[in-house]
Protein backbone atom coordinates (compact mmCIF):
# COMPACT_ATOMS: atom_id res chain seq x y z
CA UNK A 1 0.00 0.00 0.00
CA UNK A 2 1.65 3.48 -1.22
CA UNK A 3 2.36 6.17 1.62
CA UNK A 4 -0.93 8.62 0.18
CA UNK A 5 -3.21 6.01 1.05
CA UNK A 6 -2.22 5.00 4.46
CA UNK A 7 -2.14 8.99 5.05
CA UNK A 8 -6.19 9.25 3.46
CA UNK A 9 -7.13 6.16 5.26
CA UNK A 10 -5.36 7.17 8.63
CA UNK A 11 -7.58 10.84 8.18
CA UNK A 12 -10.63 9.29 7.41
CA UNK A 13 -9.97 6.88 10.54
CA UNK A 14 -9.18 10.29 12.26
CA UNK A 15 -12.25 12.07 11.58
CA UNK A 16 -14.90 8.71 12.42
CA UNK A 17 -12.87 9.02 15.73
CA UNK A 18 -14.30 12.59 16.15
CA UNK A 19 -17.13 11.20 16.74
CA UNK A 20 -17.02 8.16 18.78
CA UNK A 21 -14.68 9.95 21.29
CA UNK A 22 -16.63 13.20 21.28
CA UNK A 23 -19.66 12.16 23.78
CA UNK A 24 -16.98 10.86 26.48
CA UNK A 25 -15.87 12.45 29.24
CA UNK A 26 -18.22 16.02 28.91
CA UNK A 27 -20.13 17.21 31.79
CA UNK A 28 -22.86 19.85 31.22
CA UNK A 29 -22.93 22.80 33.23
CA UNK A 30 -25.68 21.34 35.42
CA UNK A 31 -23.84 18.12 35.73
CA UNK A 32 -20.52 20.57 37.12
CA UNK A 33 -23.19 22.90 39.27
CA UNK A 34 -22.11 26.06 37.99
CA UNK A 35 -24.83 28.93 37.07
CA UNK A 36 -25.73 28.53 32.87
CA UNK A 37 -25.46 31.21 31.06
CA UNK A 38 -28.29 32.60 29.70
CA UNK A 39 -28.93 31.48 26.13
CA UNK A 40 -26.79 28.22 26.83
CA UNK A 41 -28.19 25.24 25.99
CA UNK A 42 -28.51 22.61 28.69
CA UNK A 43 -26.20 19.92 26.74
CA UNK A 44 -23.72 22.48 26.50
CA UNK A 45 -20.07 21.07 27.88
CA UNK A 46 -19.18 23.17 30.82
CA UNK A 47 -15.97 22.84 30.29
CA UNK A 48 -14.36 21.83 26.30
CA UNK A 49 -10.54 20.87 26.41
CA UNK A 50 -9.47 20.66 23.01
CA UNK A 51 -6.16 19.46 23.60
CA UNK A 52 -7.34 16.66 25.54
CA UNK A 53 -9.84 15.83 22.65
CA UNK A 54 -7.43 15.82 20.11
CA UNK A 55 -5.04 13.31 21.95
CA UNK A 56 -8.33 10.81 22.62
CA UNK A 57 -9.28 11.05 19.50
CA UNK A 58 -5.67 10.68 18.10
CA UNK A 59 -5.30 7.67 19.97
CA UNK A 60 -8.38 5.96 19.49
CA UNK A 61 -7.69 6.82 15.59
CA UNK A 62 -4.38 5.19 15.41
CA UNK A 63 -5.72 1.91 17.37
CA UNK A 64 -8.28 1.81 14.67
CA UNK A 65 -5.68 2.66 12.14
CA UNK A 66 -2.77 -0.32 13.30
CA UNK A 67 -5.79 -2.84 13.21
CA UNK A 68 -6.82 -1.83 9.87
CA UNK A 69 -3.05 -2.26 8.91
CA UNK A 70 -2.14 -5.67 10.52
CA UNK A 71 -5.54 -6.65 8.53
CA UNK A 72 -4.37 -5.38 5.80
CA UNK A 73 -1.46 -7.39 6.35
CA UNK A 74 -2.64 -10.67 7.72
CA UNK A 75 -6.06 -11.08 6.08
CA UNK A 76 -8.20 -11.56 8.83
CA UNK A 77 -11.58 -10.76 7.48
CA UNK A 78 -11.94 -10.56 3.85
CA UNK A 79 -15.01 -9.77 1.41
CA UNK A 80 -15.62 -13.52 0.96
CA UNK A 81 -16.18 -13.54 5.19
CA UNK A 82 -19.33 -11.64 4.33
CA UNK A 83 -20.43 -13.56 1.50
CA UNK A 84 -23.20 -15.64 3.08
CA UNK A 85 -24.98 -16.55 0.18
CA UNK A 86 -22.07 -18.30 -1.62
CA UNK A 87 -22.12 -16.08 -4.40
CA UNK A 88 -18.53 -15.23 -4.70
CA UNK A 89 -15.56 -17.67 -5.00
CA UNK A 90 -12.69 -17.40 -2.79
CA UNK A 91 -9.14 -15.64 -3.15
CA UNK A 92 -6.00 -18.25 -3.38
Amino acid sequence: MQITSMVAIYFLMWAFSVFLVLPFGVRTTEEAGAERVPGQAESAPHVFSPGRFILRTTIVATIMFALFMLNYEFGWVRAETFDFFGGMKPVN
